[in-house]
């Protein structure tokens, strides 16, 4: 029985020391397809992904760069989404925020050159301008119970400090339980002074992270654009889910419009995955939700999206851990106990 599934791409930050070899590992045979992408990295005076990827050690302050880690997660995430297996019928793709450029190659609106162009493109314009940078702090608790109040809370404080003098900070990504935040030094310290360590790791400040999804980002959209022409983009072949929850629909949709919103609004506004997830819930109400490698991190936030949206009756996580022991619905491809489930 053919069964349908929503695939969502990660964004920065899965890529980490128990990924180096994702590529080789898992995606021996797409060796031509990382080797275009090799090509396109040399006219830059770039570092081979595969090289990368086949390196003998990991080091946080080379991996976490922009330019390094974006292309690696492109070409594990879009190859891990072509090994999805053929009697899982994909019927929408959507992503986290540097996802929703993987998404955009998933769902074919982008050639998968093209896509690791655009990733490759501003991935290494972020790393290059560094403009601000991001932290996280969860609003739920270790039971994932909805607190939407102190959501209310942490945003009204981010709003004081973003209107204080010289600060500047603002919600990036709104991710299943956690907020994730971004601004100018000045706002972010202000921000963990105002707010106590919870979880023994949060506030917690992501390495090499710019400030992502927020005005700061103006001048990395405007070059990005200058670069990366609309001609790139075509009609998607699967629904799209973009970082408001808008589907981009396959023969429907303003190609022209799904280029500024890529490289325009989706730069320098706040990215809504906890949205995103639920709009593909609620609209194409899939048998499974497959997470794409590399890593599985993102896999608790569209838990926790599922659980804020009352999902078949989950509201805790006790209940979307009794629903996944039951019968996995969640599939976290960078999972060696869960891969199989996806591919088949």
């Amino acid at each position: 029985m053919t069964r349908t599934a929503v695939v969502i791409c990660p964004g920065r930050g899965t890529y980490n020391k128990p990924e180096l070899g994702y590529l080789h590992r898992h995606h021996a045979q797409r060796m031509d397809l990382f080797r275009g992408f090799d090509a396109i990295r040399a006219e830059a005076g770039q570092e081979a992904v595969t090289a990368l990827d086949g390196a003998s050690r990991y080091t946080v302050s080379k991996y976490s760069r922009g330019d390094v880690a974006s292309p690696l997660i492109y070409a594990a995430s879009l190859a891990d989404a072509q090994a999805v297996a053929e009697g899982i019928e994909v019927v929408a793709v959507t992503g986290n925020s540097m996802g929703w450029y993987i998404a955009l190659a998933a769902g074919g609106a982008l050639s998968p050159q093209d896509g690791f162009r655009v990733v490759n493109t501003m991935g290494t314009l972020m790393q290059d301008q560094l403009i601000g940078g991001q932290l996280v702090y969860p609003f739920v608790g270790d039971t994932w119970e909805n607190d939407a109040a102190q959501k209310v809370d942490l945003l009204a404080d981010v709003a004081r400090i973003n209107a204080s003098d010289g600060c500047n900070l603002a919600l990036s990504i709104d991710l299943g339980g956690m907020l994730v935040l971004a601004g100018n030094e000045a706002g972010l310290k202000a921000f963990e002074a105002a707010h106590p360590t919870i979880q023994d790791r949060f506030p917690m400040r992501l390495p090499n992270h710019a400030a992502f999804h927020t005005a700061l980002q103006a001048p990395v959209a405007a070059e990005g654009r200058a670069r990366l022409g609309a001609e790139m983009f075509g009609q998607p072949e699967r629904p799209l889910i973009d970082g408001r929850g808008k589907i981009w629909w396959p023969g429907a949709t303003d190609t022209q419009a799904l280029w500024e919103y890529t490289l325009g609004h989706q730069v320098t506004e706040t990215y809504d995955f906890t949205r995103a997830i639920q709009t593909a819930a609620r609209e194409f109400a899939p048998d499974l939700f497959i997470v794409t490698g590399p890593g599985a991190t993102l896999g608790g936030a569209v838990a926790q999206s599922l659980v804020l949206a009352d999902w078949h009756g989950m509201s805790d996580k006790a209940a979307f851990q009794a629903q996944q022991d039951a019968q996995p619905f969640l599939i976290a491809m960078g999972r060696d106990d869960q891969r199989a489930l996806a591919t088949g």
